[in-house]
């Protein structure tokens, strides 16, 4: 789709996965497979001012580690962020799974069948609450704080990198995701976050029906086309092309 409307686009997986030779050593060490992309797609097209990178789940963590180090990125597209902890996990669960099977029909005709293990239901239930208290009250992160590059949380180190890159940003979320619902719960108590991405710029959309993988052509289509309105300035100029991560 962005080949199509004259944008140079490499789409690439990192090391050990897919169609990538190596060893994966997972997303928060893929600082060389980023560069080596982008040096690669500014080899074959040396009149590149910029890179666009665009990624989804963990691939939008790892952007966000490398953007602000390398000059030549100029925005970023993140697809469902994973900012993964266990008190985030936890927290997604009880307020976006727990809770609402509680008004569901099914739930409550399960368990007047006698089909539904109670205690073990109230066992892992137990579990969640309270693991998500941890979360339970907006937390303030300054950052500022170089510390929290190497020594923060996952959230805390990509709000790091978030809070030193540029460029603009663009946000897809899923409605039926449940790693989109834990970012959505960290932005709310975290207003740092909150700040951060208003001065980005950032544009949001929201496909309320679709999974984590956006999984449907009908789907994918609209993030392109969203991707495409996004970029149309960037395309008069003729000064970015696109990298896409796995």
């Amino acid at each position: 789709m962005f080949a199509g409307i004259g944008f140079p686009v490499l789409r690439f997986d990192f090391a050990g996965m897919g169609d990538s030779y190596g060893s994966y050593t997972g997303f928060e060490d893929a600082e060389e497979d980023l560069r080596a992309a982008i040096d690669k797609l500014f080899a074959e097209y040396p009149s590149l001012k910029g890179v666009i990178l665009w990624g989804e789940c963990n691939a939008c963590s790892a952007s966000l580690f490398y953007a602000h180090k390398d000059p030549r990125v100029a925005r970023i597209v993140m697809l469902n962020p994973w900012v993964r902890t266990e008190e985030g996990q936890a927290k997604a669960v009880v307020r976006h799974y727990y809770l609402n099977r509680l008004m569901q029909r099914s739930f409550w005709a399960k368990v007047l069948s006698l089909k539904f293990n109670v205690f073990a239901s109230v066992r892992s239930a137990v579990h969640m609450f309270s693991t998500a208290i941890g979360l339970g009250a907006a937390k303030h992160v300054n950052s500022d704080d170089s510390s929290l590059a190497h020594q923060g949380t996952l959230p805390d180190r990509m709000l790091y990198g978030l809070s030193r890159f540029k460029g603009q940003v663009m946000l897809v979320m899923s409605g039926r995701d449940m790693v989109a619902k834990e970012f959505d719960d960290l932005v709310a108590a975290m207003p740092a976050w909150k700040k951060c991405l208003a001065e980005r710029n950032t544009v949001r959309h929201d496909l309320p029906y679709a999974d984590h993988t956006f999984s449907t052509a009908e789907w994918r289509d609209q993030v392109g086309q969203w991707g495409v309105e996004w970029l149309k300035p960037l395309r008069q100029l003729d000064s970015c092309s696109t990298a896409c991560e796995s």
